[in-house]
């Protein structure tokens, strides 16, 4: 009798508590597809029952942990966290093209430093996520107003006590959690975090991510450096980078002594160097040094979730980012093995300039995990309000020539790391900065708009060799200038209207992942273009090489490798491309749920290439090398 009791008010009193966690589930779903939409482009209805797995995994603990009177106002919030973290996660990938992890959390007080970027990325129909929660405060508005008997009966519905219905949404629970916890099993093993997240659902790949997270912890609390740097070159001697390995390298210590500046581009990719747009140069500057320099044509980006501060990360220690989070974030609070404290028992004083904050990307744990002796952000410029960021090249590079002349007192050499900003996303140059004109065609695209940022770099870069000639120290000084990442979001550039404007074929994964490497030393003027394909790792040992640093000597663990000494090279990449994804002389190769599935490019030529088995073996080597750099990077010592 007490059950029927209990069953009858399920019926008649808990009407509207009942529709209200069955409207949470459709409400919660619904926002889910959407959610697949933009990432996916489209919706798979047979992973639906993984999304579902886990809507009913959390709405059911809401449902069971809530006490009746407060449950609508719980349904609430968790609807509005619920719908934030959708809609964050479609903007992110929108920018960023890879599914965040909970992780990208750790990065979530960089957003209003990019608020200009973040903004520009936002769609109008990334809105969807909220537009019942503007329904809902609608309606709850009306009915305080009205205040009824019914309204407040209605939100308190059965008591949770009845043992009928807690046991209904225990099982239910108890059926949501087998199934996530079954999607989560067979996905995890997937390398392609894309392929993963789509068989997974969003919200199990969150969990997916905390349980790789934690086991990867737990190796990496094993490891010892030493030994896991003997793992890294033991496995390095497998692969045949050079034909006839031995000797003394070529180049080695032709620049030994000089003064290092090093300059990270903002998203600064490759095809613009030597492009003419209605007989103007883009790149005037970096054309005539290209054609004086070390050029590599074939160099590719291969950041993580720190997006610049990773590329900074990287040319300083030739370590591939974990791609789990900014490295700057996770390990700056390690010793890290570095090229300023290679180049400090050499005599150099080394620092690093940026316009904008120091904390912006945790630079300033960064910089000191790293060893800089001196760093330069926002306070030591005069803001002349190029952008959002402040400063401008022009301005970042007179500080930075003054500075470096006083931190080195004259008499010993410097390192001067410079990261520049005047071309950073949505690309606004002043128009008193303008300083090429742009055919009609590309008059307001995002195109024209990166065209003219990067032209405006060039020339800045520009003042900053006269700056050095004025001072005396460009025949002294050795100038290193790369990209930090690609600045062309593929939703917004057709490649062919790229092809159609440029004249050139644009590739959405090769052409947009190319940046430049140029590398001038004193005195050379012939020029020598470097076909080899490389990486931002392979940055370090190539300019160690030319000052005469040797890593045997050092006993320096570095996972790149000097381009001007290997015949052959193959280099992992992650977070852009899902790992696994790599690059040789030949090809870009992405994996699907393996490598039997995977695709490939010709990086020279652009077109597809269907026989896979050649490379089988540089996609197991490179996997290989990348779990071992992350092992190493997470067994460093903390500071």
């Amino acid at each position: 009798m007490q059950q029927r009791k209990e069953l009858l008010s399920l019926n008649r009193g808990g009407k509207s508590r009942i529709p209200l966690y069955y409207i949470a589930i459709v409400l919660f779903l619904a926002k889910m597809l959407l959610l697949r939409h933009f990432l996916f482009h489209s919706i798979d209805y047979s992973r639906i029952v993984a999304d579902i797995g886990a809507i009913l995994v959390l709405l059911s603990a809401v449902e069971l942990v809530t006490p009746a009177k407060l449950r609508a106002a719980v349904y609430g919030i968790v609807n509005v966290i619920y719908s934030f973290a959708l809609f964050s996660s479609a903007v992110y990938f929108e920018h960023f093209g890879t599914v965040p992890t909970y992780t990208a959390l750790y990065e979530l007080h960089q957003v209003t430093k990019i608020q200009s970027s973040v903004e520009s990325t936002i769609q109008v129909g990334h809105y969807l996520f909220f537009a019942d929660v503007v329904v809902g405060i609608i309606i709850a508005a009306i009915m305080l107003l009205i205040r009824s008997r019914r309204s407040r009966d209605g939100f308190a519905g059965v008591p949770r006590t009845a043992p009928m219905y807690r046991v209904v949404i225990t099982v239910v629970f108890i059926l949501g959690f087998a199934i996530s916890a079954r999607v989560i099993q067979v996905g995890m093993p997937i390398e392609n975090e894309l392929v993963e997240a789509e068989q997974e659902g969003f919200l199990n790949y969150q969990v997916a991510a905390a349980i790789k997270a934690a086991k990867d912890n737990g190796v990496a609390a094993e490891g010892d450096p030493v030994e896991l740097a003997k793992e890294a070159s033991d496995l390095q001697a497998t692969y045949p980078y050079q034909d006839s390995p031995g000797g003394v390298p070529a180049y080695f210590g032709s620049a030994k002594g000089k003064n290092l500046i090093v300059i990270q581009m903002e998203a600064f990719q490759n095809f613009p160097i030597h492009l003419k747009l209605g007989g103007q140069e883009i790149t005037p500057v970096l054309n005539k040094l290209a054609d004086e320099s070390y050029y590599f044509p074939h160099i590719y980006q291969q950041i993580g979730q720190g997006n610049t501060s990773d590329a900074e990360f990287m040319s300083n220690t030739s370590i591939y980012p974990t791609a789990k989070m900014a490295m700057s974030t996770g390990y700056g609070d390690r010793d890290i093995p570095s090229l300023p404290k290679l180049l400090e028992k050499n005599g150099y004083v080394a620092s690093t300039f940026h316009v904008n904050d120091v904390t912006f990307w945790d630079r300033n744990k960064l910089y000191a995990a790293l060893g800089f002796d001196h760093y330069f952000d926002k306070p030591n410029f005069k803001n002349d309000h190029f952008n959002s960021f402040g400063a401008s090249d022009e301005e970042l590079y007179r500080v930075g020539v003054e500075k470096l002349q006083e931190v080195s007192g004259g008499t010993k050499p410097f390192y001067g790391q410079f990261v520049t900003v005047s071309s950073h996303f949505p690309f606004e140059v002043p128009k008193d900065r303008m300083r090429m004109e742009l055919p009609a065609e590309l008059e307001g695209t995002q195109l024209g708009n990166y065209l003219l940022g990067i032209n405006y770099t060039d020339y800045a870069i520009g003042t900053l060799i006269d700056r050095l000639k004025a001072a005396g120290q460009w025949d002294n000084t050795v100038l290193v200038l790369y990209g930090d990442h690609f600045g062309l979001q593929p939703n917004d550039n057709d490649p062919a209207f790229i092809k159609k404007t440029l004249g050139i074929k644009y590739d959405p994964q090769v052409s947009r992942f190319n940046i430049p490497l140029i590398i001038h030393t004193p005195g050379e003027t012939k020029g020598n273009v470097v076909e080899r394909v490389g990486g931002q790792l392979d940055i370090m040992p190539t300019v160690a090489n030319l000052l005469g640093i040797s890593f045997a000597d050092e006993r320096f663990t570095a996972f790149g490798r000097d381009l001007l000494n290997i015949d052959r090279n193959v280099l992992g990449t992650r977070y852009y491309l899902p790992t696994g994804s790599f690059y040789n002389d030949d090809i870009l190769f992405v994996p699907g749920k393996g490598f039997e599935d995977g695709t490939a490019i010709n990086i020279r030529t652009l077109e597809p290439v269907t026989d896979l088995t050649p490379y089988r073996k540089d996609y197991d080597y490179i996997m290989k090398l990348m779990d071992v750099s992350d092992r190493y990077v997470k067994s460093l010592p903390k500071r």
